[in-house]
């Protein structure tokens, strides 16, 4: 009887483990997703972004949030890695941007992570630039 209860035991243990193990490896560390080679889901203005973000930011998570998005809008400031457009979408690049962008109409492609209301700025990640227009 006591072999018994230590094989179930010892079953019931390793199944656990092995959940374990699974859930660690399966669900915590998926693969990175590649937000370049994706085709967005929306492609829209900066402009139009910003007024869904405005006028419900509910709503307008439930469209962008985690989505490839597709932007086009004017930068008005750029450093290293970073991009704003239209004054509040704030575009995270993967690399450094060289070339100088500000006042240039462009369209980037990245990841929404979501709006910051306290600096009321619609946040996007992964970013990659699809093409430049200058003015």
């Amino acid at each position: 009887m006591k072999r018994k209860k230590t094989a179930i035991i010892t079953a019931i243990l390793l199944i656990a483990v092995s959940a374990g193990i699974y859930f660690y490896y399966g669900f915590l560390f998926k693969e990175a997703r590649n937000i370049e080679s994706e085709a967005p889901d929306y492609e829209i203005t900066a402009v139009k972004l910003l007024d869904d973000y405005n006028s419900n930011p509910k709503k307008a998570d439930s469209l962008y949030l985690n989505k490839t998005i597709e932007i086009t809008g004017v930068v008005t400031k750029q450093t290293d890695s970073v991009n704003t457009v239209e004054g509040n979408v704030f575009c995270l690049f993967n690399q450094k941007i060289k070339a100088e962008l500000v006042n240039t109409k462009v369209t980037v492609k990245g990841k929404c992570i979501g709006y910051d209301e306290l600096f009321q700025e619609v946040k996007l990640d992964q970013c990659t630039l699809i093409n430049k227009q200058i003015k």
